[in-house]
């Protein structure tokens, strides 16, 4: 299933100052309950709560190919992540990019954000 994207800047900003975040070397992960979740679920064809992701990088770190590269590899990590665990659902999830995960694989950027989900309780 495809990933729901966090499309309103209020809700970045909600989840860097209300969210629990969690640090590994490749990314941050800003982790918060979604109010909106059960009224979503009504509107999703099959009834199911989902998360809704998000995904920034800093402009700093280049320009807009190496950033849009850096945000592929963090959604197939996630990505990774959900088809291989259970996690838990019905959260707002803000990935940022840091500088490390600029040359880093797929892979390696799996292994920290399960790190950081590990840390944060959300597998069931």
């Amino acid at each position: 299933m495809k990933e729901t994207a966090i499309c309103e800047n209020h809700l970045y900003a909600k989840a860097y100052k209300s969210g629990k975040k969690y640090e590994t070397r490749t990314v941050a992960v800003y982790i918060l309950p979604d109010r909106r979740a059960s009224f979503l679920a009504k509107s999703h064809p099959e009834k199911i709560r989902i998360n809704r992701l998000g995904i920034t990088v800093s402009k700093k770190f280049g320009k807009a190919f190496e950033r849009n590269r850096a945000k592929r590899i963090i959604r197939h990590g996630y990505r990774d992540v959900t088809r291989k665990n259970n996690v838990r659902v019905g959260f707002l999830i803000v990935i940022v990019a840091r500088s490390a995960a600029f040359g880093a694989k797929s892979t390696d950027i799996a292994k920290d954000i399960t790190k950081a989900f590990e840390k944060a309780d959300m597998f069931i």
